[in-house]
Formats: C-alpha cells, structure tokens, sequence
C-alpha cells in the first residue's frame, strides 16, 4: 500500500524587507510607538569632548546641541539629562547614534551602554554622504549632528554586538605582532644597507636569506667587523670565540666566511659610523624578536580558550594564522552564516549595473581590511602547505586565474571550512587529507618559544576542553607522557599533564602512576 504524503503550505508570512542596513534597521520598533514617541539621540565624538542632541524621528529637536566633556560626571550627567527629557515629552523607545572616530568615541559609547540605551555606531562615511547633501559648503559640528541623525533614521546606525575575554586580548596582541614583525623587516633593511657598507657581501654567504636566523653569522660579525679582522683571527680563533659564547656552528660556515674574507673588496671610508650603527641596529633587532615571542606565547594562551583552537586540526594553519582569525573575526556567534563572515571580509567581486550595462570589477573595497588580512594570510598558508587547496589553486593558474583572484577565491573557500569547524565545534576531516592533533600542534609551538612548561600544560587543558568523545581521547594519544630533554635539562612535562590525561580518559590511574615513578 502506498502511502502518500500531503505537504503543507507554509504558514509564515513573508518576512518584511526594509532599505538600510540589516543590524540597523528599527522601523518596526517605530511604527509600535509612533514616531512622535521615538526618540534618537545624535552623538558627534572628539578627543576630549563630544557633542550630542536628542531629537525625535520625525526630526522634532527636544534637546539642542550640547558640549559635553569626556569625564565620568559629564557623561553620567549626559545620560540622565536625556532620560528625564524623554520622560518628560513621553517618548516610548529610543536609539542613540554615535559616529565612529577612532577610539575616542568609546567613552561615550559605553556610557550610553551602562545608561541601558540601545546605541548604534554611525560610520563616518555615512555620516559625511549625509552630510554633502544637507550642507555641500560647510562642515561644522551641528551640521555633522544633523547628519548622524538621518544616517540613523535611515538605517545606517549599525547595532554592534559586544565582544569580550578573550577574543579583545587576542586581537590586540594579533595586531601588536603583526606591528612589531613590520617594524623588524623595515630594520633588517637597514641592517644589511649598513652592514654591506662595512663588509660587503657577507650576508650572501648564508644560504636563502637566513642571515638573521643564525647565531653564529652575528656573533661572528659584531666580533669582527671587517674582513681584514677576519683575515689576521683565522678559523681556528673564531671557532674558539664561538665555543665560548657556547655558540654551536659547523666548520664549513666558518671556512666559507674565511674565503669571502680573502676575497672581499675595499669597504666604505664611512667604515667606523656604519660599523657603530649597525651594532645598535642589531640590539634593537634583538629586542622586538624577544618582543614577538612573547607576543606569540600570549596568542597561544588566549587562542586555546576559543573554539578557534580548532583550526589547527587543518594541516596548513598554524597557532599565528589562526589567531589572527579568531582576533579579527570575533566569536563566530556574530555571523549568521558564512556568506556573513565572507561579506565582512569583502571577498567578493564589486559589481557595476546599469540598465543593459552590467560589469564585475575588482575585489569589493569597503570591507574590514584586517579580517580581509588575515583571511589571505590563512589562504596563502592553506595553498602551500595542504593538498587540496594547494590542488584547487593549481587548477586556476592553469586557467589563467590571476593570483589575486585566486588566492580570494581559497580565502572564500577557507572561510566556509572555518565556519563550520568553529561554528560546529568539529575538527578537520574530508578531501583525501589527514588531519593534524591540534594539541600536538599547540604543544610544539609553545615549546619551539621556549614557553614556561606549567603554562603549556594550562594552554592544552583549556584546548581541550573544546574537545568531545573519541577525537578528545585521538589527541589525548599523541602528547607525550615521558620526560623530554631541553637543551641537555630534564623536566617532566608528563607530571604536568596528568589531570589532562587522565580526563580525557586517554590512560587510566594505574598506568599513569607506573608510567611516572619510572620517570
């Protein structure tokens, strides 16, 4: 017998579509009230003073515009000064606008916030568009009031929902990083103009480029600044230099430094300041790399406390690209979909239409750049070093795919596997590739920068508690229990290990103790 199956027509109605900004627009709020009810507070930020007005929607001035100072008092005071006045024309609801300007608009921003108002940030580009068209010919405060004001009631003041611990952290320290690693380039620049003035052509010596990776290379040039010095000190001598500064280099290294030295031309008559400059320039150099590593450290620590943990289980994506991601992007409940995060991100082709004319250009331009950064730096890592993506992006060169478009196109696609994993608390798995033991992965680097040992086991247990059933007790199998040697000294990460181990059900009690009174 066959049995059929009726389907129901939806009962829903069509959702109501509305021109503005999706997280700004409030015109239902508005028509339950009356607009003669609703009230919008207009906020014109500086640095050490703001400016603000209440009006109601249909653009009624309650309260004219007002100077109010950035001090606790003042802005108590601000707040409930507009409180009273609403109660006092009875008005219903209410949204406040303030113009982004930098960071100097979050005092008042977050005064409004603890006042329990419903604040929205206006864009200063959107502001300005108003603006233009308001008064073409002047820009003065109350006329920017005014423009925040229609900018809000038309939709272009954007709810935005609050990120805490330890995504505000995370992002600040991504981005101190990325500073610090900008500012080390720009000085090993000027290093190497400086350093070939006086000893020219002693930094080609060290094969792609790694001069500043190896020890030996700087020691060697600080002890000896020229290669006539090179010349009268001999291998020998420099290999003793080397072992007591407990500095390990292989005899070839020296042999090759010792050739160019026979051969090297003339340096600069401005031999002595160059000399003097580029030493102080390498004692800064040393001091943001130890800066970078600890900032690295302290994104490891605040990235194993989000669920973007979960994207080292991606061969590809290392402890940095992945915590630009989590600092930039936010908490993955802030997206609806990953259209959304790909949209904020702006990876997408822009779009030109005009009756019969219709024309795709480049990359959108207003977007979050540095969420757009990070997505390319994930992409570019996922093209060199997985199979898949590496696969995907080899197929569009043979299409004659330009680079940018490509690495956009994997930078897309990247973010819906990112999605998924984060939004689903899942790791990798599918396209023919294993995947890596992100707790592995997180110990490894921690270690590779020198981390304090009882910070790491903290940094894996709160990894792992992202962590669920049978892939909890895969990764568990993969950290060492035994002790490990570091630089010729015994310490016992396993002891350390211990309430992570055995609560992911990876070995038992008895097992344990055996394993560390062995140890």
């Amino acid at each position: 017998m066959v049995t059929v199956r009726h389907r129901r027509r939806s009962q829903s109605r069509k959702q109501q579509r509305y021109i503005g900004k999706p997280n700004g627009i409030f015109q239902d709020r508005v028509s339950q009230v009356g607009p003669n009810r609703f009230a919008v507070v207009a906020v014109d930020c500086a640095k050490r003073r703001s400016k603000w007005m209440l009006c109601d929607f249909l653009g009624r001035v309650i309260i004219e515009p007002t100077v109010v100072e950035h001090q606790s008092g003042q802005l108590r005071s601000m707040t409930q000064t507009a409180r009273a006045a609403m109660e006092a024309e009875g008005i219903q609801d209410s949204i406040v606008g303030v113009e982004v300007t930098g960071i100097y608009h979050r005092p008042v921003l977050q005064a409004f916030r603890d006042a329990d108002f419903d604040t929205r940030e206006v864009h200063s580009f959107a502001s300005a568009h108003f603006r233009q068209t308001l008064h073409p010919n002047a820009k003065t405060d109350d006329h920017d009031l005014e423009a925040i004001f229609q900018a809000t009631v038309n939709g272009f003041g954007l709810s935005i929902l609050p990120v805490k611990e330890p995504y505000l952290s995370l992002q600040q320290y991504v981005r101190c990083r990325r500073t610090l690693v900008k500012q080390r380039a720009k000085l090993q620049t000027q290093i190497r103009d400086k350093l070939h003035r006086t000893m020219p052509g002693y930094t080609e010596l060290f094969e792609n480029g790694h001069f500043f990776d190896n020890r030996a290379a700087i020691m060697i040039a600080k002890a000896y600044p020229s290669a006539e010095l090179i010349r009268q000190q001999g291998a020998k001598a420099i290999q003793q230099y080397l072992k007591s500064h407990k500095v390990r280099v292989m005899a070839k290294v020296v042999d090759k430094v010792i050739a160019w030295s026979q051969q090297a031309v003339a340096p600069d008559d401005c031999f002595t300041s160059c000399s003097d400059i580029w030493m102080k320039y390498v004692t800064l150099h040393e001091v943001i790399s130890s800066q970078i590593t600890d900032a690295e450290r302290s994104i490891a620590s605040f990235l194993a406390q989000t669920p973007y943990i979960l994207l080292l289980s991606v061969p590809g994506i290392n402890v940095i690209s992945a915590g630009e991601m989590a600092g930039e992007a936010g908490p993955i409940e802030h997206y609806a979909s990953a259209a959304a995060l790909n949209g904020r991100a702006g990876l997408f082709p822009s779009r030109y239409q005009s009756d019969e004319v219709d024309r795709r250009g480049g990359v959108a331009w207003s977007c979050n750049r540095r969420l757009r950064a990070a997505c390319i730096l994930m992409a570019h890592n996922l093209i060199k070093c997985h199979g898949y993506y590496r696969g995907r992006a080899e197929l569009m060169r043979s299409k004659k795919v330009a680079t940018r478009d490509i690495e956009c196109r994997i930078a897309n696609r990247a973010n819906r596997m990112a999605f998924q994993l984060v939004g689903g608390k899942q790791v990798w798995r599918g396209h023919g590739v294993n995947r890596d033991y992100l707790l592995r992965k997180l110990m490894l680097f921690e270690q590779s920068r020198q981390t304090d040992v009882s910070r790491i086991a903290s940094d894996l247990t709160a990894a792992a508690m992202h962590l669920r059933g049978a892939v909890a007790q895969a990764e568990a199998r993969q950290l060492p229990v035994a002790p490990q040697r570091r630089r010729g000294s015994v310490q016992s990460i396993g002891e350390l290990l211990v309430p992570l181990l055995i609560r992911l059900g990876a070995i038992d009690r008895e097992s344990l103790e055996s394993a560390t009174s062995e140890a």
